[in-house]
Order: C-alpha cells, then structure tokens, then sequence
C-alpha cells in the first residue's frame, strides 16, 4: 500500500451546499481507499491505495466524485513521497514562518508553463513573490492588501489545472503523512 494526498479544486457543489468532508471520505472508502482522512474542509484527503498509475487514481477519484455528488470537480494526487518533496521544497521559509497563511502553492496536474510562471510577475505586486518549483506555483500575497491579482491570474486557461493550498495547509498534510 502507498499513502497518497487528494486535492480538491473545488468543494461547492451548488448554490449555497457545500461538500461535507465525511461524504468525501465515505466516497474514498466506496471506491477501496484505506485509511482515509481529511484535513479541514477545503477538501484535501490522505488516503492509502495499492501503488498504481497517479492519472488513473485522478481520474477514478473525478469519476466517483462526479457520480456521487452529480459535478465535475478536478482532482490533483500526488504520493505521499512528492507531497513531502513538494512541503520541503518551499521557497519562502521566512515569509512562512511568519505568515503561513499568506504563503501558497498552486499544486499542477502537470509542470506550469515556464513561460506562462514568468507572465504571472506581471500581476505581482510590488510586497508579492511568485515562482515555479518543480513545475508548481509558490506565491507570497501581499500582508497589505487583501485581494491579489496574482490569484486570477493563475487561472487553469493560463496555467493548467491544478488548485492551491496555503502553507498551513501543506505542512499539516505532510505532518499527516509522517
């Protein structure tokens, strides 16, 4: 068994429903998924699985998803080894420390376009950070402002898919994981 880390782009459903996290895990649990668990309710699921193919876990985890709860929604795994790879890699240690909320990756499906990363300064603001680890999305957002360009700029048209999470969010996945 592998240990892997499901991320959800989105968990609305509808207008004013919300996915509730249990349904999430009874859902993992339905398509043979052992020892699942979530992390808050922005849908982020551990889980472990017999080691296969991440697209063909994607894609059923999509399928399952769009069955039981009647959306589409896009689903980013990785394994529990590149989730950790992905948390230490972290580009902004100090800005982490010191505001992890502030800190985020967008996590890729496939590596963002180098080109299309380099077009994401464009929208940085001046106190904001933006670069490409291993093909995914590291931001530092503005402390001042509460809304970002740099947000709708990193968009699926421009960047593929993928969603983000915040550093809190990454470094208790990868304490999940061990």
């Amino acid at each position: 068994m592998q240990t892997y880390v499901a991320l959800l782009y989105s968990i609305i459903l509808g207008e004013g429903r919300r996915l509730v996290m249990a349904d999430l895990k009874a859902m993992a649990e339905d398509l043979g998924l052992k020892n699942t668990r979530t992390l808050v309710a922005t849908g982020n699921l551990v889980f472990e699985a017999p080691a296969t193919d991440i697209a063909d876990l994607e894609q059923r985890l999509e399928a399952a998803f769009e069955k039981t709860f009647g959306r589409h929604v896009d689903i980013v795994v990785r394994g529990a080894e590149d989730w950790l790879k992905l948390a230490s890699g972290n580009p902004f240690p100090a800005d982490s420390a010191e505001a992890g909320d502030q800190v985020a990756v967008r996590v890729m499906r496939k590596p963002a376009p180098v080109e299309a990363v380099k077009g994401l300064q464009a929208y940085a603001r001046e106190d904001e950070k933006v670069t490409s680890v291993g093909g995914d999305i590291w931001v530092v957002f503005s402390r001042e402002r509460p809304s970002s360009r740099l947000l709708a700029a990193m968009n699926h048209k421009r960047m593929g898919t993928g969603t983000s999470r915040n550093w809190n969010t990454v470094r208790r996945l990868a304490e999940m994981l061990g």
